[in-house]
């Protein structure tokens, strides 16, 4: 009580900080743990983007190299000039994003309307930054004296590598759930992720039309993209009371595999 008798109500809810660490809370230690991941990976990738701008020497020193030694290869050896080209061109954007489609009519069909719109929006966004920072970075691609493959426009960053990544993380925290009480399907479902986003940027240095930190650039946006849209999405079930789940393990909606008929409709229960 103060001086004048009143009754002074002393608060005892917790810290901002301590409600952001707290995993019962409606965010969870969970969500910051994601959302941290996104800001972490975004870290490398604004030095990366700060280095191709300023052409520093040792990165570029480093390009080259990988470049022109790929390339040596590349004239030497064209069964893997064709293998790179067809895996190129199958798991480029275009065939990424019908693939990613095809995936999102699936999910309309089987009720999860929530989580066709996360795998829209994560598409859509990096979609989005790959073309603007191309244009605000302006990089020219390898100039090679024999080319054995071309493409147009600046080069950073990747927009193979970025799309492969996206696509291989949606459809990887999309299809984990099916993987439960599997860990032999889980790791290869992981082998696929790394295989499809790994290769497709590869393909791009072997064939001479990147540099090995646009391909690593792309990487990185697309990670960073696909968990800032998981953490987003996260959070929209934690303040609905769903289960948030082991993102690697269990993916972005554990429940998705539960779902025992078609069109059930997202009720905003766990």
């Amino acid at each position: 009580m103060n001086e004048s008798g009143r009754r002074v109500e002393v608060s005892t809810r917790p810290s901002w900080p301590a409600r952001r660490l707290d995993p019962d809370a409606s965010l969870g230690l969970r969500l910051t743990l994601a959302a941290s991941a996104a800001f972490l990976i975004l870290v490398p990738f604004a030095l990366l983007a700060v280095l191709v701008v300023g052409s520093w020497p040792p990165l570029h020193r480093l390009d080259a190299a990988v470049t022109h030694a790929l390339h040596g290869y590349a004239l030497g050896h064209p069964a893997w000039v064709r293998f790179m080209t067809v895996w190129t061109n199958v798991f480029g954007p275009g065939p990424l994003r019908l693939a990613t489609l095809a995936v999102v009519v699936w999910l309309f069909h089987r009720g999860a309307r929530r989580l066709a719109g996360w795998v829209v929006t994560t598409m859509v966004v990096g979609g989005l930054l790959g073309p603007l920072l191309k244009l605000l970075v302006g990089r020219h691609r390898p100039d090679l004296l024999d080319p054995v493959a071309s493409a147009a426009g600046y080069a950073f960053p990747s927009g193979h590598a970025l799309n492969a990544t996206l696509a291989a993380g949606v459809l990887l925290l999309v299809l984990l759930p099916y993987t439960r009480g599997r860990p032999a399907s889980r790791r290869a479902l992981w082998a696929g992720t790394v295989l499809l986003a790994g290769l497709t940027g590869l393909s791009r240095v072997a064939l001479g039309v990147h540099w090995t930190s646009d391909v690593v650039g792309g990487w990185l946006l697309g990670a960073a993209t696909v968990a800032a849209t998981a953490a987003a999405f996260r959070t929209w079930r934690a303040r609905t009371g769903r289960r948030p789940g082991h993102l690697v393990t269990e993916g972005v909606e554990p429940e998705l595999a539960d779902r025992g008929e078609p069109h059930r409709p997202d009720d905003g229960r766990a």
